[in-house]
């Protein structure tokens, strides 16, 4: 049995999804970031980050970071196909835009969401938030045009699917308004054909049950 920590419409979407789809065994243990639970001596213990999500493998092995999450299921479950085959341009691709994400979105949603960590409260905080915030929206755009479509490698579901849908659900970093002006039209088309995959439904609307 695998076991998620994190809580709900966080990070941990990505690696429920990713397990979900590979048909894995696993149950998701909810970590509240609204009572600053990731910071408790029983979460810091599996990731001293203090960051969500984390998998515990069946073997006891923790593993953090997102992205590293959803290779090691991909590596694990390799019929379910969540990357292209071993050795072609596509999985090259989607190494691409995965690592692109991990690195270009997912480090500015820190800043957006708790920009006070960084620069005290008051007014600098809110200035930094817009900037941000900006910049978090050009990097979901560069995704938004590299989808080929109906998925962003093409025919077949992948990580980057999920991964990009995340981030575009994540309403706090992009704005409501944003999100909702028909600015992300592919990447929200991929985000319904996730919620109505059958292995997907449910964490669906556990994560993202306002949409």
């Amino acid at each position: 049995m695998y076991i998620v920590f994190g809580d709900k419409g966080s990070g941990a979407f990505s690696a429920e999804a990713a397990l979900a789809e590979a048909g894995a065994p696993y149950e998701l243990r909810l970590v509240s970031l609204e009572k600053d639970e990731q910071h408790t001596p029983e979460f810091l213990a599996l990731n001293p980050t203090g960051k969500m999500p984390a998998l515990r493998l069946p073997n006891g092995e923790i593993v953090t970071e997102s992205l590293a999450i959803m290779l090691t299921v991909a590596d694990r479950y390799p019929d379910a196909k969540l990357l292209p085959p071993v050795g072609t341009d596509e999985r090259t691709r989607a190494y691409r835009w995965l690592s692109f994400m991990a690195t270009e979105i997912y480090p500015m949603v820190e800043i957006s969401d708790y920009a006070e960590r960084f620069t005290g409260k008051g007014d600098q905080s809110g200035a930094l938030r817009a900037t941000v915030r900006e910049r978090i929206r050009d990097r979901v755009l560069v995704v938004e045009r590299e989808i080929k479509g109906p998925w962003f490698l093409g025919s077949e579901l992948s990580l980057v699917d999920i991964y990009a849908a995340m981030f575009s659900r994540w309403r706090g970093s992009l704005g409501t308004e944003w999100v909702t002006g028909g600015r992300i039209a592919r990447l929200d088309a991929i985000s319904k054909s996730l919620s109505e995959r059958p292995r997907l439904t449910e964490v669906w609307k556990r994560h993202f049950w306002k949409d």
